[in-house]
């Protein structure tokens, strides 16, 4: 039974930390997210990246399909425009994880769909233990990944951990929009 117990936990802690199942379509997504191959995982990338760092091979096999069909909800689309320029955001990733590679397209879609000044994002990829090099995401109390960090006039308002409670442009409407948000974990 502890050999058991052992392996489990070996085995869950080199997930991004969730216990959803990652390969059902997200609420209100018209499209299944396309899953990295186990040779498109053996890459990840680590520290302060940008968008154009996953538009290369070999993330671009997962980011592009994930962008591309992604179709936020209007109303939630129209909220995020509405309130998103009061924020500054830092955002916490893993190339490797599937949650990230799901959500991060999404969310940077949003962003743009939504005119954001991309000057106030910051994205950071981690190891596979959730780690970076210069312990960056203790700092920042990262525990699962994606993990999303609001800020608005130098402090946290809210975050996104992981996965959607409604769907990612639900979600992220109520965080800008000053509303009652708790993630996955609170």
């Amino acid at each position: 039974m502890k050999l058991f117990l052992y392996a489990f936990m070996l085995t869950t802690a080199f997930n991004c930390g969730s216990t959803q199942n990652s390969a059902e379509p997200v609420a209100d997504n018209t499209t299944t997210p396309t899953p990295a191959t186990q040779e498109e995982q053996s890459y990840i990338l680590v520290g302060t990246i940008q968008k154009s760092d996953l538009q290369q091979a070999p993330h671009n096999a997962w980011f592009e399909p994930n962008y591309s069909s992604y179709k936020p909800a209007p109303e939630a689309l129209k909220t995020i425009k509405n309130n998103i320029n009061d924020y500054e955001i830092k955002l916490f990733m893993g190339t490797w994880c599937s949650d990230s590679q799901y959500q991060v397209p999404y969310f940077l879609k949003l962003l743009e769909l939504s005119n954001f000044d991309m000057d106030n994002l910051e994205m950071e990829a981690v190891e596979e233990d959730k780690t970076l090099p210069n312990d960056l995401q203790k700092e920042f109390d990262v525990v699962y990944v994606p993990t999303i960090i609001f800020y608005k006039d130098g402090k946290e308002v809210n975050r996104f951990v992981e996965y959607p409670q409604q769907s990612l442009e639900k979600d992220i409407a109520t965080i800008v929009s000053g509303k009652k948000y708790r993630h996955s974990y609170q």
